[in-house]
């Protein structure tokens, strides 16, 4: 790793039968291998899951049975792709979610597969340490930064997208080990990104329901910031939802 300018990255997007990581296939495939100057090569690809897509996966990405049928399959594809990669560093949107897709299709597979121990960034992680965006989604982004919009949400416009957010979302570094070093470290957000409390600051959410969030299975930027506010409550420092019996209702 060296200068960001200099270093070869790996933009990454899938599209999917689903959101559940494990049980969900990977229907798109797309990856640019970039520097911040030129786009060094490209891969894309439709893949046929062997089983049917739901319609309302569908609506979102518009990729219908018909359209994947005969394509090649996962096993067919994945070595390519792992090629493609030759472990250089990888960027994505949540991009821990397209990995653990590619690393259950590789494991169903039995196709040995190096991308837990690849290094990544996380394009929306770097948007919540940005944060001057009201949202953190990818096209919310693009508006924010004036980038064209490529088109349909299929894979390789989202990569399209994502390398122009990344290359705005990084201008404060001048190293890539600097941006891995930030990262490593939890980002706290200043609004609640999900759930019923969505879009409100985390001091003015009902502490019983920090309290439930606070166990929950979310990524560790929201419960770092979760577990930072009930810890600014116990210290008084928030003391009108630590004291006000009325703060929840």
């Amino acid at each position: 790793m060296g200068l960001l300018k200099n270093d070869v990255f790996i933009c990454l997007d899938c599209e999917s039968t689903g959101l559940d990581e494990e049980q969900d296939r990977i229907i798109e495939l797309a990856a640019v291998k970039f520097t911040f100057d030129k786009t060094i090569k490209t891969y894309e690809t439709l893949v046929d899951p062997k089983q049917p897509i739901p319609e309302l996966s569908q609506t979102i990405h518009h990729i219908s049975d018909e359209m994947v049928a005969g394509k090649p399959t996962i096993e067919e594809i994945l070595p390519e792709l792992l090629s493609f990669i030759d472990g250089h560093i990888i960027v994505g949107h949540k991009i821990s979610f397209d990995l653990s897709l590619i690393h259950f299709e590789a494991e169903r597979a039995n196709i040995p597969s190096p991308l837990r121990s690849i290094k990544s960034i996380d394009t929306l992680r770097l948007a919540r340490l940005y944060g001057e965006c009201p949202s953190n989604a990818l096209d919310s982004l693009r508006i924010h930064f004036n980038i064209p919009a490529e088109g349909a949400h299929r894979a390789m416009n989202d990569v399209v997208t994502n390398i122009e957010v990344f290359k705005h979302l990084v201008t404060s570094f001048k190293t890539t080990e600097s941006v891995m070093k930030r990262l490593e470290k939890p980002v706290k957000l200043k609004q609640m990104p999900l759930g019923k409390h969505k879009g409100r600051d985390f001091d003015q959410i009902p502490i019983e329901y920090l309290k439930w969030a606070a166990s929950k299975d979310f990524d560790e930027d929201l419960l770092y910031s979760i577990r930072s506010e009930l810890n600014n409550r116990k210290k008084g420092t928030n003391f009108h939802q630590a004291s006000n019996p009325f703060s929840s209702l």
